[in-house]
């Protein structure tokens, strides 16, 4: 296996059955508690960022030559998309100087939020899925992380702020 495969499917990651994007998904949160542990926010931010154009490199090598442009095995995108995800609960950790794992909900939250669109797709998410090449691979699971942070965010504010 070459580089570009290993790190699209997340060493391996994504062939775990079934459900290799959930797989993905859920190694993504677990390796994201691990960098704010190493690194806070910024680290994780920093990470994210690398993560996405090498996981654009990976998806170009493991797909280049091939008919399907997002096979399942392919998990990188999630792992970055849950990280944009997690941004919200780990900057909130890092900026009040808490442990993460205090805002464990946060992190269990992001993790489904993420998976639910990153699954329906709804909108822009779809369109960066179906533009058929890498980047598209990769935005998708960026679009959708976005939209699940904006639900985490939104769903701390109404607890904190409204239901306490």
């Amino acid at each position: 296996m070459n580089m570009g495969n290993l790190i699209a499917t997340v060493f391996g990651v994504g062939y775990m059955r079934p459900a290799p994007g959930t797989w993905g998904s859920a190694v993504g949160t677990l390796a994201a508690l691990g960098l704010h542990y190493l690194g806070g926010f910024p680290l994780l931010a920093a990470a994210t960022i690398i993560v996405f154009f090498v996981g654009w490199w990976a998806t170009a090598e493991a797909t280049r030559g091939k008919t399907d442009h997002d096979p399942s095995e392919i998990v990188i995108d999630e792992v970055a998309g849950v990280w944009l995800t997690l941004w919200v609960v780990s900057y909130g950790a890092w900026h009040a100087g808490l442990d993460p794992l205090r805002l464990y909900p946060g992190w269990i939250a992001g993790f489904v939020f993420f998976r639910v669109f990153d699954i329906l797709k709804p909108g822009p998410v779809g369109w960066a899925d179906r533009r058929g090449d890498a980047l598209g691979v990769m935005l998708d699971d960026m679009i959708a992380g976005v939209f699940a942070a904006i639900a985490v965010g939104a769903s701390a504010y109404i607890f904190h702020a409204v239901l306490s």
